[in-house]
């Protein structure tokens, strides 16, 4: 069954990651997410996409496939030119959320960038989209958890 499509989707770094690099252990499911289920406007944030540029060009992630700076930056460009796909302006708007998210529950730091994310979706009526099950901690969050390999 297909998942319903939501009017917009903010993609976790993983997903990111997964669709960008063919090596990733998620690409396949990266890639069914993309073309099933992604809804029709799908936003990078500053973290994502710095996120995104910086570990393909991390040799401990990347290996072999590493890229230089300039070519990672390059394929997070490409994301920016697929129809739909655009760079959020990061408002304060969520700011709220996310202090209010942040004295809801005794988060481990790991999860900082995480209560972020889920902040900005819950303030922007966005669905979330990340292999990360972590993501199901956040209530009134509109998540779409995608299965690993």
């Amino acid at each position: 069954m297909t998942p319903q499509r939501a009017p917009t989707d903010l993609p976790d770094l993983n997903l990111w990651l997964a669709l960008a690099w063919s090596g990733h252990g998620h690409h396949a499911s990266a890639c069914h997410y993309w073309e099933e289920a992604a809804a029709d406007t799908v936003l990078f944030t500053t973290v994502t996409a710095l996120g995104l540029v910086r570990l393909l060009s991390q040799p401990r992630v990347m290996g072999d496939a590493v890229l230089s700076l300039g070519q990672a930056s390059a394929v997070q460009a490409a994301f920016l030119e697929q129809p739909g796909v655009r760079l959020v302006d990061e408002a304060s708007a969520s700011w709220p959320v996310f202090r209010h998210l942040l004295t809801q529950d005794t988060w481990p730091a790991r999860l900082c960038t995480d209560v972020h994310l889920a902040a900005m979706a819950i303030s922007g009526g966005w669905r979330l989209v990340s292999f990360d099950q972590d993501f199901g901690r956040f209530k009134g969050l509109l998540w779409l958890p995608l299965p690993g390999p």
